[in-house]
């Protein structure tokens, strides 16, 4: 079944497939099949960024794949990249693109993204670091990244911009100065960071929300030993029986049928195409409100680095660190 039947409309009349490809800790050698493999069962929308190191390699598969005398013609696809941290600097922001652009051998994006509010220092190495191993940060203020982002509208690289890992402030700071609007809020969103109330903020502003990390990051390498493990939840197990579907598949109804988009990470073809089989069943009320229940506020996605021997959050001591304020 094609999940191209199954989308929501973005502010700008795009419609955007509601389960896409996430890439982010796909293994150079292996994302470029994952993609080829999640075009072929019937993926439309691929999540790429910068920062993941791979867009070239998602580049050779989107080659193979479209164009027009293949079976998936560009204007079929919606694919997302994102500016990165060292990026931010109004001159950076066009170049950063340009460069996406060239690696994933595009003429165009669909969305492109300001992959977090707060910025690294300039240059080309993605995680400055200072010799204690703390970030080397800047302060440009995403305020002005944005208005050099919606240039990029304008000159047609991109369809449509957003953002991802800013917080409601954050998000209505943006709006404020916003001559073209935010199309899509990406956060990380599960049933253990169900964001109801940041979903329900966006929905009301006309922003549709992307649920990176939806089924918990299972394969995350900063893990707590004492962590909750979403996809072992009871309720969730019950409900898979009971609708013969996996863990996974119910975690991702939930969020397609509340209206979030939802890209789980997979090279492993039975997942990828697992992952996409949500549309053929439906939770009742009850069960949307149980799973919506389940919330712990548990972010399992902290950038964390090690200081004197402790791990710390990485970028907490930014002014426009997003995760210091509720939602």
């Amino acid at each position: 079944m094609s999940a191209a039947c199954n989308f929501v409309a973005l502010h700008t009349g795009q419609k955007m497939p509601l389960i896409g490809l996430g890439t982010w800790k796909s293994e150079r050698g292996q994302v470029k099949e994952a993609v080829k493999y999640a075009l072929s069962v019937g993926y439309r929308n691929i999540d790429c960024a910068a920062a993941y190191g791979n867009e070239t390699e998602i580049g050779e598969a989107f080659q193979e794949c479209l164009g027009p005398s293949k079976a998936i013609k560009r204007e079929d696809l919606f694919v997302t990249s994102k500016l990165w941290n060292t990026k931010h600097h109004p001159d950076d922001v066009e170049p950063a693109l340009r460069k996406t652009l060239e690696d994933l051998k595009l003429n165009y994006l669909d969305l492109y993204l300001m992959h977090w509010p707060h910025a690294f220092e300039r240059g080309d190495n993605p995680f400055p670091k200072n010799p204690d191993n703390t970030m080397r940060y800047d302060y440009t203020d995403y305020k002005d990244t944005w208005k050099a982002m919606e240039k990029l509208v304008e000159k047609g690289l991109t369809k449509a911009i957003g953002l991802s890992n800013f917080n409601s402030r954050q998000i209505d700071d943006v709006l404020s100065v916003a001559t073209v609007k935010p199309a899509v809020l990406q956060v990380e969103c599960h049933p253990y960071l169900a964001q109801n109330e940041l979903i329900a903020h966006c929905q009301k502003r006309g922003l549709v929300v992307t649920a990176y990390s939806p089924l918990g990051s299972p394969d995350r390498m900063w893990k707590h030993p004492d962590e909750p493990v979403l996809l072992e939840e009871p309720g969730i197990k019950k409900l898979a029986e009971k609708y013969k579907k996996s863990p996974a598949q119910i975690i991702l109804r939930w969020q397609v049928q509340r209206k979030v988009v939802a890209i789980p990470k997979s090279v492993t073809p039975a997942r990828i195409q697992q992952n996409v089989q949500v549309f053929d069943f439906s939770l009742t009320e009850e069960e949307m409100s149980h799973i919506g229940s389940l919330n712990k506020n548990w972010r399992y996605i902290v950038p964390m680095i090690t200081v004197d021997g402790k791990p710390v959050p990485r970028d907490a001591g930014h002014p426009h660190y997003p995760f210091n304020d509720p939602y």
